[in-house]
């Protein structure tokens, strides 16, 4: 009888697939309870949206440290080896949320205010821990995926990743049921879902036997590996990693840009190459398609609160509506990719994005079903642009092995953790300042404080002193300046798929002088 394990497209295990992609509904698990919860944790710990912003980057972008750094050595150390650091990271998570949420019970006064800044940097901190468990997991998930099903990658990489939106409709579910949890109860056991598929990936996968890697399988060298991702790839992908940790740690920009030449020359004497331009084109598509993305369903459910509240719904339901479209889609991605191709297929996305999110903007006071009819055009655009830029950086890219592959996905996430839920929180704020100035000078003196984050300064409306105010009109104003400011944002979002589209046109435009878009058969070339 042959072998139970994965070995080629021939014997693929679907056990194995199958706690790949459970893993996968872990690390959305970990994402939609954080997302539903942003109100409380502002509220718990006098959070302003930026600094919201900066918890949810928190969970981001630890993920690209993670994913970079184990895709260098996982073919060393082991697929095991991964996921057991993986499931390690999301108990430590648990283990400091909880303890955030017991440093601020039973706190008054001065204590409370201290005890906030307690329970937020433990929170903070849980936060990095649960980025670094879920790029892990992305770091064995995708180069196994890959090559278990190495002649249709782009396929069975998008039906992996309807993990990630599988996990959040069923963990938006639970989160909506629990909703007087969330919102007054012990929210501990919200977060605590990450549990279930955690423990269900590991009992699934600890016994498991894995395959050798597609780059190894074909005689491809380590260095050739590093090559293909190159200096250029290094310095996108170190500089962030560096920036970030620089903003985490207090050094300066001469810190980060010394760390980054390091690596950087160190790739160079290593590989003597600057890497592949087509991947340096692909991870510079990548960073605000995991903005439109990522950084949109992150703010999705605060940005809708005010819409469905008002028809009497959970703004929770508008994520797990699009995650449903998009679970279903990845599915079925095979023949949709067969028919348009890859790029073809990104195009088309990006464009119905664009659509989606402008028409979002506009729905501050529409009916219900305009609301869903614009989430439909955006969750159908964004369906496969995660996946999708995967397969085609494996297609493509194959002598990288998992470094070309995991680096995609560490780039746009450490992208969207560093530069895009500050950015859209500082976009909500920057607008909802400009109308309290304009309506009402006399109220946004009163309630606004400066501040700044990495992309500049900004005026920001203090929870605080908001909930001070007491006069009704002033109430109503600040409300009002404040949702103008949450769909201001959606309309801003629309220039990073459009940022996209322009792109793909350009590598549509290249695989056609090539004759068509063909993958790359590395056994041919090995």
């Amino acid at each position: 009888m042959p072998p139970s394990h994965p070995t080629s497209d021939s014997h693929p295990s679907k056990l194995v697939f199958w706690g790949c992609f459970i893993a996968l509904i872990a690390t959305s698990f970990g994402f939609i309870t954080r997302m539903l919860l942003l109100g409380r944790f502002a509220q718990d710990f006098g959070l302003d949206k930026v600094q919201v912003g900066e918890l949810q980057g928190a969970g981001i972008w630890p993920f690209a440290i993670s994913i970079i750094l184990f895709s260098l050595i996982i073919d060393r150390v082991g697929y095991r080896i991964s996921m057991i650091f993986s499931f390690v990271c999301y108990a430590g998570y648990l283990a400091l949320a909880s303890l955030a949420y017991s440093a601020i019970q039973g706190q008054e006064g001065a204590a409370l205010a201290a005890a906030q800044q307690r329970g937020h940097a433990l929170l903070y901190w849980g936060s990095i821990i649960l980025g670094l468990g879920n790029g892990t997991v992305e770091a064995f998930v995708n180069p196994l995926v890959a090559t278990m099903f190495s002649k249709e990658k782009t396929k069975w990489l998008n039906k992996l990743h309807a993990g990630w939106p599988a996990g959040l409709v069923f963990g938006g579910l639970i989160t909506i049921a629990l909703g007087s949890v969330a919102s007054e109860g012990d929210w501990r056991l919200v977060l605590g879902l990450i549990a279930l598929p955690s423990v269900l990936f590991f009992a699934l996968l600890i016994g498991a036997r894995f395959p050798r890697s597609e780059r190894e399988q074909a005689g491809v060298s380590y260095r050739d590996m590093l090559g293909e991702f190159g200096m250029v790839g290094a310095l996108v992908a170190f500089g962030l990693i560096f920036a970030q940790l620089g903003q985490v740690f207090g050094w300066g920009l001469a810190v980060t840009a010394a760390l980054t030449a390091v690596v950087v020359l160190g790739f160079g004497a290593y590989t003597r190459r600057l890497g592949s331009g087509l991947l340096a084109f692909l991870i510079l598509l990548m960073m605000p398609l995991a903005t439109a993305e990522i950084g949109t369903d992150g703010w999705i459910s605060s940005l809708m609160e005010h819409p469905l509240a008002a028809s009497g719904y959970h703004p929770g339901w508008v994520l797990v509506y699009t995650s449903a479209i998009m679970m279903v889609l990845r599915f079925v991605a095979g023949p949709i990719v067969h028919r348009f191709s890859p790029i073809g297929l990104l195009m088309g996305s990006s464009a119905l994005a664009i659509v989606g999110l402008f028409l979002l903007s506009r729905c501050a006071e529409a009916p219900l079903a305009a609301i869903f009819g614009a989430a439909t055009l955006y969750a159908v655009g964004k369906t496969f642009f995660w996946p999708t830029m995967l397969g085609v950086t494996a297609e493509q890219c194959p002598r990288g092995g998992a470094l070309t592959l995991n680096a995609m996905g560490g780039v746009g996430m450490i992208a969207v953790g560093v530069l895009g839920f500050p950015y859209i929180g500082a976009l909500q704020e920057k607008t909802a300042s400009a109308r309290l100035h304009a309506e009402a000078p006399a109220l946004a003196q009163s309630v606004l404080v400066e501040k700044s984050y990495l992309l500049g300064d900004y005026a920001a409306i203090n929870p605080e002193k908001a909930a001070a105010v007491t006069d009704a009109a002033a109430k109503a104003t600040l409300d009002a300046a404040q949702v103008a400011g949450q769909f201001d944002a959606l309309a801003h979002m629309a220039f990073f798929p459009a940022f996209m589209l322009a792109g793909y046109v350009l590598l549509f435009a290249h695989f056609r002088r090539k004759g068509g878009y063909r993958p790359v058969d590395l056994s041919a070339k090995s």
